[in-house]
C-alpha cells in the first residue's frame, strides 16, 4: 500500500539554488538509475537487508531513490520515505505498489525537514548523504525528528583514509558531482558533529562503503 503526498512547503523548498539543483539532478537520473547501480545492489544487497531489519518503531526511509530498496524493509512497521526529486518518487510509488506494507512517499529536502521534534524512532539512510548539499545540517535535522534514545542507521560512501585512494576520490569527485555524488564525504564526522553517538562503524568495502550506527543521546 502507497500513501503520496505532495506539501506545499515543498515549492518554497525547492526554489532554493542549492535543492533546486540537487532535485534537478536526480530527476535527470531517474530514468536510468536502476541500471547503473544494478552491479552495487547485487553486491550489497545481503547487508542492505540486514541493516534494513534493524530498524523499529516509526521509520523515516531518507532518499527514497527509485524504491530499489524497499524490498529489505519489515513489512509490519510505519514507514515515511523521502526523497528531493519527484521524477524518483513517481518510480518509487510503482515499487510501493508491490510492497505488502504501508510506505508513505513525501517529497521533502533532508535540511529541511517538515516534521514535528522527535516523530520518529529510527531513520534509515542509503548512499544519500553523499549527494545532500549541506550533510551537517541534514544530520542536525534527523537529529531533531529522532526521539529519545532513536537510532540513525546509514550505509554510505565516503572518501578514503587510504592515502592514494583518498586523493584519487579528491579529483574525481568534481566530476562525478556533475551527474550522482560526491566521492570523498567524510560521513563518519559529520554522523558525529550532528550529536549523535556512534555505536558502530563497520567497513563493508576497503574503507569506502560503511555500515553506521548512531543513537540520539
Amino acid at each position: 500500500m502507497i500513501e503520496f503526498y505532495r506539501e506545499k512547503g515543498k515549492m518554497e523548498m525547492n526554489s532554493r539554488p542549492q535543492a533546486r539543483q540537487v532535485r534537478e539532478k536526480w530527476d535527470l537520473a531517474s530514468r536510468f538509475f536502476d541500471w547503473i547501480t544494478w552491479a552495487d545492489d547485487q553486491r550489497f544487497s545481503p547487508f542492505k537487508y540486514r541493516l534494513f531489519q534493524k530498524v523499529r518503531g516509526k521509520t523515516l526511509l531518507v532518499g527514497a531513490g527509485t524504491g530499489k530498496d524497499f524490498r529489505f524493509l519489515p513489512h509490519d512497521g510505519e514507514i515515511v520515505a523521502i526523497d528531493i526529486s519527484p521524477k524518483m518518487l513517481e518510480r518509487a510509488a510503482l515499487k510501493a505498489q508491490c510492497f505488502p506494507g504501508t510506505i508513505e512517499l513525501k517529497e521533502a529536502d533532508v535540511c529541511a525537514l517538515d516534521f514535528p521534534d522527535e516523530s520518529f524512532d529510527t531513520v534509515l539512510s542509503v548512499c544519500t548523504f553523499c549527494s545532500v548539499p549541506d550533510p551537517l545540517q541534514g544530520m542536525r535535522e534527523i537529529y531533531r525528528v529522532l526521539r529519545p534514545d532513536g537510532k540513525f542507521y546509514l550505509f554510505e560512501h565516503v572518501r578514503s583514509r587510504i592515502g592514494p585512494l583518498g586523493i584519487l576520490l579528491d579529483l574525481l569527485t568534481p566530476l562525478s558531482r556533475r551527474f550522482g555524488p560526491d566521492l570523498n564525504r567524510d560521513t563518519v564526522s559529520a554522523v558525529r558533529n550532528s550529536g549523535f553517538r556512534i555505536t558502530r562503524e563497520e567497513n563493508i568495502y576497503l574503507d569506502i562503503v560503511k555500515w553506521i550506527e548512531a543513537v540520539k543521546r
